[in-house]
């Protein structure tokens, strides 16, 4: 579910009134994460990569209020859920959106991203969550990449993860990742805590 707030009636009503009617109100912060026990959890429970990261993305982001308010158009937007976004390559070549409900269960969240992604990737259609508070992801996972800027379309303000492939080093396996956010959901500093909660939950799961 999702409602309209008062923006004057929460903490960023400030951030609302400079960065709103920004040219540019998105902001990027790039940090290197150490996946060594998330590959050691594929291996051994047989799961995928991507999804692991979805799930620790989405753990990650439940537990920082920040993530539930989203400005939509000239209003801040309210949210109950929080899903997160993966891109599918499906049937046709192309690729498709699909949004996967988060779930702590890891479990219930591991099904739902098989279903949908399957689903997404038979029927071509993309599957979106209107009323969940979504955060893009874009898996570049054959590339070497050293970091990426997402676009800003002006239409869509979510938070966007992108990462490339994972980089071995030694004992340790490393993989960047991009964070880009509108100043006005969030401030720099809301970001690396997410980021640094991110590690956290790569590194316990």
């Amino acid at each position: 579910m999702m409602k309209v707030v008062e923006t004057k009636e929460t903490s960023r009503a400030y951030a609302f009134e400079m960065w709103m009617k920004a040219p540019m109100p998105m902001v990027t912060l790039f940090r290197t994460l150490d996946v060594s026990h998330l590959r050691w959890v594929c291996r051994k429970k047989k799961l995928k990569f991507n999804m692991l990261m979805c799930y620790c993305i989405g753990k990650a982001a439940s537990g920082i209020k920040e993530f539930y308010l989203l400005p939509v158009g000239d209003q801040l937007m309210q949210y109950d859920h929080i899903a997160v976004n993966t891109i599918v390559l499906n049937k046709e070549g192309e690729v498709s959106s699909c949004d996967i409900p988060f779930s702590e269960n890891l479990d219930a969240f591991n099904q739902d991203y098989l279903r949908l992604t399957q689903e997404v990737a038979a029927c071509c259609a993309n599957h979106d969550l209107t009323e969940s508070m979504v955060i893009g992801t874009s898996a570049l996972a054959r590339y070497e990449i050293d970091g990426a800027v997402g676009m800003y379309s002006g239409i869509f303000n979510n938070p966007f993860l992108i990462w490339g492939k994972y980089r071995r080093r030694l004992l340790k396996t490393l993989l960047t990742v991009s964070f880009q956010f509108h100043h006005t959901q969030m401030d720099g500093a809301h970001a690396a805590r997410f980021l640094s909660r991110l590690q956290e939950e790569v590194s316990r799961l």
